[in-house]
Parts: structure tokens; C-alpha cells; sequence
């Protein structure tokens, strides 16, 4: 016997004496990775013989192949005059049933597999994945035409396909992006551009709620659609209804920021949509809070990428391999596993903090925190804003307040501009006794309201004041 001594593991069971129960570990074996199961050796990998093994050389084989319609090696093998039996079994290219039932290997156990896992075993032996699968009754003439025109507009400016490919009728297209089996469409088809999905994939949607605290939702949205559109259409929903962009100044320019980089996160609900457990009944949930978002997804990673090796050199490996081509073709995402080191590069750029991926919640989650940028703005916002019971009150008296003030440094303003066409925005701002980011704002006003424009550049240009 080779290395007997070996730990029971995925590919190795001892039992000590022969039961016909013992045919549910061949047939597991057959169904995960193959396996050796050895008859007459204890679980520490002594052998302790077995009795008759002469009738047990021909029972075994002969119950094997009559209950499952397998052949496994059976060696009769003798250590320091012991028999035992080597069940050499293979992993085998269809689903093994042991009396209708069917079992798998998980580390040193065996499983029964029903249900939706039934389906992913059925599928995983037979080489095809959940999203190669053909849905009847549905044709291209079926297809939303708005997803299909991003698509083909996305393709277009990414360079993925050429005119030549996008001139041609949808039929064509769908049949060259490999979506198609025979007269049929795929489940990656009808994913990607049917207009109700859900009728064949419960879950198939977004859910994106605001919440005040873990408790408290202040108002919720759902997406339904073609996957194409409800991409776009989450991205533009978080970030013009969900997520407040805070205004900051650098000199004269206007800037926004958001607490987590819109690029980054593209890619991380990208990631969620290509890789969900579609088999699932859940959709795909998106918590938001004014400082942090949590994005789950029912799903797994792959078993060659462990977590924490999602932000290094990893392999690419799509749950649904046929949808992430179409999402490829189209240019929403990259091949190759670089979608990490995107979202890394996004985060760099704007001084944001990395998504921390978990597997806490029977799922993928990634929760991406506010930038340390972000979160001294919102501090610098609220030591401004005063909340109280009457608060609208409030807000309009400060903002008149405001306004005034405003009013007033405009026009002195223009005064200064008016003596000095060249005087800069800290001359302003010494003058004024005021910041000078202030003095920025106020002038940005001035020139949304085409009171003033800047001649030649900062340095050597000068004001003029636009006469009406």
C-alpha cells in the first residue's frame, strides 16, 4: 500500500471491515475528484485485515458495477500476512447515482446531492455551465432593443468589435457572440438582453436601498431588465439619488467627491452581476449609508482564488463564462482577471480606501468605506450645517445670510476688478479678509453668471467685466 499512512482526506477513505453502506463512498468519489478506498485499515492507516477476502475480491467488483455500472480497480494487497482491498475509483464523465440517490466528497465526508446542487453536479460532469444551457420559447425578435443598441454602441467605442460585425442583423450578432445553441438562445442571452429575465431566473434583478442606520431604510429602488441596462442603470441611480457628492475648490475649479471612486465601483457591481449564483433565488443587494456601501452577492469566488489573494496575480475564472463574454465584447469588463487591479488603480487616484471583499454572509460582500479626502469634507460640511426641530427655518435664514454676504463680496468684487484687471485672488482674499477659497467660489459664481471672464492665464492674464 503507498504511503498508508496518509490522513484521510478528499481522495482517501479507510474503513475496517466491508458494508454494503460503503458503496455510497465509490459513488461519491465518482462524482467529485475520484478516490481510493481501502477495506481492512484502520483510521490512522494501520492495517487490520479482512476476514474472507477471497469471496469479498469477487463480491465487491460484482456490487459495484450491478448498483452503479462501474469499474474500479479492486486490488487484494497483504501486509505482514493481513489482507485488504485498494477500491481504485475514477472521476467519471457522468452523473453516478448509488439506488437513485446521488453523493459527492467534500474533504473526508460524503454528501447526498439534491436540488439546486443536483443541477450544478449534473452540469459541472458533463463539462457545460449553468449559463450554456438553451431557454425555449424565447427568439432574437424577443430581445429588448435598447440593450442590444448599448451593447453594440459599447462595442463600438471599445474597439472590441468592428463595424463590419456591428452592421450585422442582431441574429447574426447573437449567434457570433456564442449565445445560441441550434434554434435556441442561452441562458447568457436571455440574461444579457431579455427584457424580463425573471421569468426564467427568480432574483435576476438589483435591490439598492438607503439606509440611516442598520436598522432605519429611508428609502429603497429596484432594477429589473436586461443585465446591460441594469448596469447603467444602478450606476447612474447610486450616484445622482444615493450618493452625495461633496464641492471642494481647487483655486477657481469646481470639484466633486464622491466617498468611494464611481469607477471602482463599476467594477465591483460588474463583478457581482457576472459572478452571481444566478440558481439562486436572491437578487443582488446594494446597502448604502452616508459614508460607506456594502454590495452583496450571492455567490462564490473559485476555488484556486482565495480572498485574499483577490487584489494579486490571480486566474480568471467567470462562474458564468458565456454572459462575461458578452459583457467583454461589449467593453464593460477586461479579461485576463484585471479587474482588481483597476479598482486598485481607481482608488489610487483619488486617495480612496480599498473595497474590503469578505465571505461573512453567505456570499462575496464588498463594503468600501469614505476616503479620509471625503470624510474631511463631510466635517468641514457639518460644523456649518445647524439641524434643528425647525431646521428648514434654519437652512433659509442661513442661506439668506449667505446670500447677502455673497451679494456683498461680489460687488466688491468687481470693484477690485475694475481698479485692477490684473489683482490676483489672494490680493482679493488679503483685501476681503476672507479665504481664499471663498473668493474662488464667489468668482465661479460671477463667471457662471457671465459677469466676468478670465483673459490669457493665471499667471500674466488678466480680469475683464462683461458690460450688459
Amino acid at each position: 500500500m503507498k504511503n498508508r499512512k496518509e490522513m484521510e482526506n478528499q481522495n482517501i477513505e479507510y474503513k475496517q471491515s466491508w458494508r454494503d453502506e460503503y458503496l455510497k463512498w465509490v459513488c461519491a468519489f465518482a462524482n467529485t475528484d475520484g478516490g481510493r478506498l481501502y477495506i481492512g485499515v484502520k483510521d490512522d492507516g494501520t492495517v487490520c485485515g479482512v476476514d474472507d477476502a477471497h469471496k469479498l475480491s469477487e463480491d465487491i467488483p460484482n456490487k459495484i458495477r450491478n448498483s452503479m455500472g462501474l469499474i474500479c480497480a479492486v486490488n487484494l494487497l497483504s501486509e505482514n500476512g493481513l489482507d485488504y482491498f485498494e477500491i481504485v475509483t475514477e472521476k467519471y464523465p457522468f452523473p453516478v447515482s448509488y439506488h437513485g440517490r446521488y453523493y459527492k466528497r467534500t474533504g473526508s465526508t460524503i454528501q447526498e446531492v439534491s436540488g439546486i446542487e443536483l443541477d450544478k453536479m449534473i452540469l459541472g460532469v458533463q463539462g457545460r455551465t449553468w449559463d450554456s444551457v438553451p431557454v425555449p420559447h424565447i427568439s432574437v425578435a424577443d430581445l429588448e432593443n435598447d440593450a442590444i443598441r448599448l451593447f453594440k454602441k459599447k462595442a463600438k467605442e471599445s474597439g472590441r468589435l468592428d463595424d463590419e460585425a456591428l452592421d450585422e442583423t442582431n441574429e447574426t450578432l447573437i449567434q457570433n457572440l456564442h449565445i445560441t445553441e441550434g434554434h435556441y438562445l442561452t441562458r447568457a442571452c436571455m440574461l444579457a438582453f431579455h427584457p424580463d429575465p425573471e421569468r426564467w431566473v427568480t432574483g435576476a434583478y438589483i435591490k439598492v436601498a438607503y439606509f440611516e442606520n442598520d436598522a432605519d431604510i429611508l428609502y429603497q429602488d429596484e432594477i429589473h431588465g436586461p443585465l446591460i441596462l441594469q448596469v447603467e442603470k444602478t450606476m447612474e441611480l447610486i450616484y445622482t439619488k444615493y450618493m452625495k457628492a461633496l464641492i471642494s475648490y481647487d483655486d477657481l475649479y469646481r470639484k466633486e467627491t464622491f466617498f468611494f471612486p464611481k469607477s471602482a465601483f463599476r467594477e465591483l457591481l460588474l463583478n457581482a452581476v457576472i459572478h452571481k449564483d444566478y440558481l439562486s433565488t436572491t437578487p443582488i443587494q446594494i446597502r448604502i449609508y452616508k459614508d460607506k456601501i456594502r454590495l452583496w452577492n450571492d455567490g462564490a469566488l473559485p476555488k484556486e482564488v482565495p480572498v485574499e489573494d483577490l487584489f494579486k496575480e490571480h486566474v480568471s475564472k467567470p462562474c458564468n463564462p458565456n454572459l462575461a463574454n458578452v459583457f467583454f465584447k461589449c467593453g464593460m469588463i477586461e479579461s485576463w482577471a484585471r479587474g482588481f487591479n483597476k479598482i486598485t488603480r481607481y482608488c489610487e487616484e483619488e486617495n480612496a480606501k480599498l473595497p474590503v471583499i469578505d465571505l461573512s454572509l453567505g456570499g462575496v460582500t464588498a463594503r468600501c468605506y469614505a476616503s479620509d479626502v471625503y470624510m474631511a469634507l463631510m466635517n468641514e460640511y457639518e460644523k456649518t450645517e445647524k439641524f434643528t426641530e425647525n431646521g428648514q427655518k434654519t437652512r433659509e435664514k442661513t442661506e439668506e445670510s449667505s446670500q447677502k454676504s455673497s451679494q456683498k463680496s461680489s460687488q466688491k468684487i468687481l470693484d477690485m476688478i475694475r481698479s485692477d484687471a490684473t489683482i490676483t485672488t489672494q490680493a482679493m482674499a488679503d483685501n476681503l479678509g476672507i479665504s481664499r477659497r471663498a473668493i474662488a467660489k464667489t468668482i465661479a459664481k460671477l463667471q457662471e453668471k457671465g459677469l466676468i471672464r478670465r483673459i490669457g492665464a493665471d499667471k500674466g492674464g488678466h480680469w475683464e467685466i462683461i458690460e450688459k
